[in-house]
């Protein structure tokens, strides 16, 4: 189950932050920060990189101030880093960072 929350702006839109597990087996779990014009299009925006199963349950783990700044200084509006935020100095990573394929194995020559 995620654990997520969103936060409404001034201007309208909201920031909706999400903990998830990390899509490679055995990688412990993701935050996700969305900036969009609501909740229900923050969440098409997950679901339409591949994040299907992806909802919103409440508003227990609403994003911070820190993540709210940092998702709305950047271009995309759609951010991760690894969770908790226990790991000290890591920065926020664009999307296609962590839905990328990862380098193909070389195979060995004959």
């Amino acid at each position: 189950m995620s654990a997520g929350g969103f936060c409404k702006l001034p201007g309208g839109s909201v920031v909706v932050a999400m903990t998830l597990p990390a899509p490679g087996v055995g990688e412990g779990a993701v935050r996700i920060l969305v900036h969009a014009a609501n909740r229900a299009r923050a969440l098409t925006r997950l679901r339409n990189l591949g994040l299907r199963a992806v909802y919103l349950r409440g508003n227990a783990h609403p994003p911070t101030p820190d993540e709210i700044t940092a998702v709305l200084h950047h271009p995309d509006g759609l951010l991760w880093r690894r969770a908790p935020n226990a790991t000290a100095g890591e920065l926020w990573h664009p999307i296609r960072a962590l839905l990328s394929p990862g380098p193909k194995p070389r195979q060995a020559s004959r």
